[in-house]
C-alpha cells in the first residue's frame, strides 16, 4: 500500500509539471463545442474536395440550362409552325374570297377550290371525286372548311 501512495504522489508531482502538447485553442472544458469529433466514437468529419463540389454544381447547372434551352427551342419551332399554318390560311382565304362562288358558304361546312381554265378560281360544294372521269377544271387546288373567324382551314391541298 505504501507503494501505491508513493506512486500517486509521484503522479501528482509529475502532473504539476506536465505540459500538454496540444495547442490551447484546441482544448476545452466543454468538448461539445469543438468543431470536430473529440472521441473515437464521434462522427467522422472528412474535408470536402471543393473542386469536385464545384464541378458537380457546374455540371448540374449546365444540364438544367441545356434542358431549358431545348424546351424554348421546341416552343419556338412550334410557334414557327403555327405562324406558317396561319400564313397559309390567310393566303387560301384571300384566294377563296377572290374566287367565283354562286352560294353563301356556311361555317364548318366543307368546300372545294378549283382553278378554271381561264385562270380564275372557283369555290364549289362538289368534291373532286364527284365530277366523274374528267375534272371540268384546270386543276383541283384544295379542300377547305370555313372557320368561325371567316378564315379557311385547309383540309387537303393539291401541290
Amino acid at each position: 500500500m505504501s507503494e501505491d501512495k508513493d506512486k500517486s504522489k509521484e503522479q501528482l508531482e509529475d502532473s504539476e509539471f506536465f505540459v500538454n502538447p496540444i495547442d490551447e485553442d484546441k482544448i476545452t472544458e466543454n468538448p461539445s463545442t469543438l468543431p470536430y469529433a473529440h472521441t473515437v466514437g464521434g462522427v467522422v468529419i472528412k474535408p470536402e474536395d471543393k473542386g469536385r463540389i464545384k464541378g458537380r454544381a457546374l455540371a448540374a447547372m449546365e444540364d438544367q440550362t441545356q434542358m431549358q434551352m431545348d424546351q424554348i427551342r421546341e416552343q419556338i419551332e412550334l410557334l414557327a409552325k403555327q405562324a406558317e399554318a396561319l400564313k397559309k390560311r390567310k393566303e387560301i382565304s384571300q384566294m377563296i374570297y377572290g374566287a367565283e362562288m354562286s352560294f353563301e358558304p356556311l361555317i364548318n361546312h366543307i368546300y372545294h377550290l378549283y382553278l378554271r381554265k381561264n385562270g380564275k378560281m372557283l369555290l364549289s360544294m362538289v368534291a373532286p371525286t364527284e365530277w366523274g372521269r374528267k375534272l371540268p377544271f384546270e386543276r383541283f387546288v384544295a379542300t377547305v372548311r370555313l372557320l368561325a373567324d371567316h378564315t379557311w382551314e385547309i383540309l387537303e391541298e393539291n401541290d
